[in-house]
């Protein structure tokens, strides 16, 4: 009994911390929210410093697309802050778009550039039905939210792709989407577990039920 009752406690603490966390956030001034936003851009930036290549295809595997889909969990309706900051940021000259070091317009205008403009608006998406709804909050909601995410990078991706490659649609699909599925949906389901675990579940502002 003493055992349940300390881990009972432990659990309310931890409830309350977040709440507590969530709402500061909520209620702070938009420099912290700007300062947070940093924060996951360079998260983003070093994502994108995990890159694998296969022979088939010039779009790598990256690290980035699970720091794209906490963005919006951790910012709520500025979600897409991050992202913008961090393709902002790259286009200026920053070299973090890709392993090697690589930044400016370019990258952006170029076979991958649909995938960061992707980024963008995923998050902001994930931040608003996030923050608006508590039931949002519940993990098959979340896992739901991350995969619409992921299904949002690869259209807008995969259209700028087929856009400068001149290819059609089976060979856009081969290239720049289906190689990506599997380890993407692990990646959606490990940001739907942490999001879960860290989003409170209280209402701290105008958050609705989703009817």
């Amino acid at each position: 009994m003493h055992v349940n009752n300390s881990l009972m406690g432990y659990i309310y603490c931890y409830k309350r911390i977040r709440y507590n966390i969530f709402k500061g956030l909520y209620e702070s001034h938009f420099i912290y929210k700007l300062l947070l936003a940093l924060c996951m851009a360079c998260l983003t930036g070093l994502g994108a410093q995990l890159k694998i290549y296969l022979p088939f295809t010039p779009v790598p595997f990256t690290g980035q697309v699970l720091f794209v889909l906490l963005s919006g969990t951790l910012l709520g309706r500025y979600g897409g802050l991050p992202q913008a900051i961090y393709v902002g940021i790259g286009c200026l000259g920053i070299p973090w778009f890709v392993a090697g070091m690589k930044g400016g317009i370019e990258v952006l205008i170029g076979i991958t550039g649909g995938y960061l403009i992707g980024f963008i608006i995923a998050s902001t998406i994930i931040g608003f039905f996030t923050e608006r709804y508590l039931t949002a909050r519940k993990f098959k909601f979340q896992l739901s939210l991350m995969l619409i995410g992921i299904g949002i990078i690869y259209t807008v991706g995969a259209i700028q792709f087929s856009l400068i490659m001149y290819t059609d649609f089976q060979k856009t699909m081969i290239l720049a989407v289906i190689p990506f599925i599997p380890l993407d949906i692990l990646k959606a389901i490990s940001a739907s577990f942490i999001s879960t675990a860290i989003l409170p579940k209280d209402n701290y502002n105008d958050k609705r039920e989703m009817h």
